[in-house]
């Protein structure tokens, strides 16, 4: 396997040497509300929450339906906005930025993997993991190079001009992954990624997950089940928009090599 192309850092991004000691995520004091059309409150989805995410670190996030979860996941993912608090994404506080700059931060620094592939059936395996470049400006040459980097690095080197369709649900699952890692993002974030897939291509899918994490790159796998998130290093178990436990999953502790 091999080390996942390194991006131009943007506007937003510290220096390299405050980044390397600031975590990957830290949340402080994040709350989210959502109102009704009057302004009175609906729901607080979250309530003052305090997380950090150490880089490296692969973390389970659980919780039952309406236990802020999701809100949680879109916060990380820089898909939403809290009401309230401070997020720091890969060592630069995020939760202000304009949509247009929020959305440049989350191509450049989140990678997603889904439970549904959502690969584009008319493209190439090598042509839909390039996607997240086209919208960074990135040359075709350099797209290019980094969608074989990407695709070698999960073992689909040998898959690149394929349609999805002429792919096992696993080898589609691992074109998802690496789609998510094309741009050298400072967080894996995964949901329910083993959901569309028998027991046997889940077990080899968690396998590359923990594959990337002993190389250095933190992920966020969100789950419901408990033999899942116990692979992982850390488990964040949420109830009522508060944090119900924060507890050492079974997974290994030790990365040996530096993905980014």
């Amino acid at each position: 396997m091999t080390a996942t192309p390194s991006h131009s850092p943007g506007s937003t991004t510290p220096s390299s040497s405050s980044r390397a000691s600031a975590p990957a995520a830290r949340l402080h004091g994040i709350k989210k509300t959502y109102f009704k059309p009057d302004g009175s409150v609906l729901v607080e989805a979250l309530k003052g929450l305090e997380l950090v995410i150490p880089r490296g670190e692969y973390i389970a996030i659980m919780g039952a339906s309406g236990s802020g979860k999701s809100t949680l996941m879109n916060i990380l993912g820089c898909l939403d906005r809290p009401t309230s608090g401070v997020y720091e994404l890969d060592g630069a506080a995020v939760e202000s930025l304009g949509d247009d700059e929020l959305s440049r931060v989350r191509g450049q620094k989140i990678g997603f993997v889904f439970q549904a592939f959502n690969l584009i059936s008319e493209l190439s395996i090598a042509e839909n993991v390039e996607v997240p470049l086209l919208y960074q400006g990135i040359s075709a040459a350099d797209r290019r190079a980094r969608a074989h980097d990407a695709l070698k690095l999960v073992g689909l080197e040998n898959r690149v001009h394929h349609r999805p369709r002429e792919l096992s649900g696993g080898q589609q699952q691992r074109a998802a992954i690496a789609r998510a890692l094309v741009g050298s993002p400072a967080i894996l974030m995964a949901d329910e990624p083993t959901g569309n897939l028998d027991s046997h291509t889940g077990q080899a899918i968690l396998e590359t997950f923990e594959e990337l994490h002993s190389r250095g790159l933190t992920l966020i796998m969100v789950t419901h089940d408990d033999r899942i998130a116990g692979r992982c290093q850390r488990v964040v178990r949420l109830k009522d928009g508060e944090l119900e436990s924060d507890r050492d999953g079974g997974g290994r502790r030790r990365v040996t090599e530096a993905v980014r």
